[in-house]
């Protein structure tokens, strides 16, 4: 059975820091929506921001076929999102229902430590107010979704 790594996490919570260093993932299909938003970007010779609204809705479409072509081949998947609600990973769940799923949670740091994160990523701008709606709404994990594991990611 295919295996899903979900990974959770607000934005600079450290989850693409964190899959960078696992050997193990290196062979994974990496389904995001951030590579084709960056590569637009590069194309359009804007930054990640001045290219986010317009272009998500088919970074969006474009990933949503990353994730068909690699249940197709029977690939294991790490799910590079935000994730922080049972509502956004129960459409993830959907397109992926005989995967073994693996929830792998990023804390969100101290707010002091999350706001330079997020300032040290020049031309990614995320309103605050998007940051604290992810915080206020997080919805912890929970095997009952459909995990089969829950890791803490450290």
């Amino acid at each position: 059975m295919p295996k899903l790594y979900m990974l959770i996490g607000v934005p600079c919570s450290g989850k693409s820091t964190w899959v960078a260093g696992q050997d193990w993932a290196k062979d994974c299909a990496h389904i995001s929506t951030d590579h084709y938003v960056e590569r637009q970007a590069e194309l359009e010779g804007k930054t990640y921001s001045e290219v986010f609204r317009d272009f998500m809705p088919w970074a969006v479409k474009l990933m949503a076929g990353d994730v068909v072509r690699a249940r197709e081949a029977g690939q294991d998947i790490v799910w590079d999102q935000t994730s922080t609600t049972r509502e956004s990973r129960d459409r993830k769940f959907a397109m992926l229902p005989d995967y073994h799923a693996i929830a792998v949670v990023f804390r969100t740091p101290p707010r002091d430590e999350l706001d330079v994160r997020l300032a040290s990523r020049p031309g990614k701008h995320i309103p605050k107010t998007v940051i604290d709606g992810m915080i206020a709404n997080w919805e912890e994990p929970e095997i009952d979704e459909g995990f089969a594991e829950i890791w803490y990611a450290s």
